[in-house]
């Protein structure tokens, strides 16, 4: 059975139909970061190529997913091959928590069910190298806090490229707002078809789920799906939001694809933006306080 396991601070704790456990609630959400108004040059925009753009048209409205094949190309592999069979049309968000995350991708619609094809191998972190398109925006002790795409992640300080045997360093996507993880069972290569979207941050997913992707657009959506009125999220009563439709942008004719650009991390407007993030939030900054800017078209 594939399921979404909720970790709290004192242990992790699986919650599905067939292991049901007290979970508790989430934790109450943060303050939502300060809202910035700027007017933005078109040179300081990056379009996303259509190959990594997923589309889910829902019940509830229009979901576009930002693919990070340089963090899980596993996955993303994986995900183009189900959208482009046709296989997520239909299947309903079975369990949804608030304040949490959204999680559909099962032909059951109950936890148990997955596609044919053989289970993923996890893909928890990725080795940046010097070469890939990082933009760090906070240096904590030890580490750095960027984006690669419009992925939240931390990583390693670029020092210890001169300490590795491969010349890269340990990263990791951060479980923003907006991320989007696959589910698994217990067994760290059990992920299949099952993912979820996070409503929420949940930093205690971190290097536990594979990443394979980041919401840059529709996350009101997200948050509008119905909720569970089962245990642990599930829909009982509760009648389920479906994805109607799934497919890879680059797959869609071109004069109805969306084009998605992403306000370019590196800008000297985005790094204004999450100055002023930084100096609201104080001491509780977080990488999580900050989002890209997104403009959709088409």
């Amino acid at each position: 059975m594939k399921v979404m396991l909720l970790a709290s601070a004192a242990a992790a704790l699986m919650i599905g139909p067939a292991l049901a456990q007290d979970v508790g609630e989430p934790p109450p959400p943060p303050p939502p970061p300060p809202t910035v108004q700027t007017v933005i040059a078109s040179t300081d925009w990056r379009t996303v190529a259509p190959e990594n753009l997923l589309v889910i048209d829902t019940t509830k409205g229009r979901i576009i997913v930002e693919l990070t094949p340089e963090i899980a190309p596993l996955h993303v592999e994986r995900m183009r091959l189900l959208a482009r069979s046709g296989f997520f049309n239909g299947l309903t968000w079975h369990r949804v928590i608030d304040w949490f995350m959204a999680q559909t991708g099962d032909p059951l619609g109950n936890g148990e069910g997955q596609s044919a094809y053989p289970d993923l191998k996890a893909e928890f972190t990725f080795r940046r190298d010097p070469a890939m398109a990082f933009a760090p925006v906070a240096a904590p002790q030890g580490a750095r806090l960027g984006f690669i795409g419009s992925l939240p992640v931390q990583t390693q300080p670029d020092a210890a490229f001169t300490q590795t045997g491969d010349g890269k360093v340990h990263g990791w996507g951060v479980y923003c707002p907006g991320v989007v993880g696959m589910a698994r069972d217990e067994g760290n290569d059990t992920a299949n078809s099952q993912f979820f979207i996070m409503r929420q941050a949940y930093p205690a997913l971190d290097k536990r789920y594979s990443i394979w992707g980041m919401t840059v657009a529709g996350l009101d959506v997200v948050r509008a799906l119905q909720v569970g009125d089962g245990e642990n999220g599930m829909m009982a009563a509760a009648q389920p939001d479906r994805m109607t439709r799934v497919r890879v942008a680059s797959d869609i004719p071109e004069a109805e694809r969306p084009v998605v650009q992403v306000l370019s991390p590196t800008s000297e407007r985005f790094m204004g933006i999450v100055g002023e993030a930084r100096t609201a939030r104080g001491a509780d900054f977080s990488i999580c306080d900050v989002t890209l800017p997104v403009q959709v078209t088409g």
